[in-house]
């Protein structure tokens, strides 16, 4: 029911581990805005706004990606 495939498992990101270089890369991405689909950009957006929520300094040159609102959740 609710098992992830392999291929779902290796997709799964420990934000924890990401460095400066992977954030930039992925903050590139974003701003390239250049993905298969939108479901690809989502799982780049939600990596960054997790290390938002986390409080990582990582992503402040790449806040504006983010686009939070005073009501968001931070």
């Amino acid at each position: 029911m609710g098992t992830k495939s392999s291929k779902e498992k290796d997709k799964e990101i420990d934000i924890d581990k990401l460095t400066a270089a992977d954030v930039a890369e992925l903050a590139a991405r974003l701003e390239a805005d250049d993905y298969p689909s939108a479901f690809e950009s989502l799982q780049d957006w939600h990596i960054l706004r997790a290390l938002a929520f986390k409080g990582s300094n990582l992503i402040e040159p790449y806040y504006h990606l983010l686009d939070m609102e005073a009501f968001d959740e931070c």
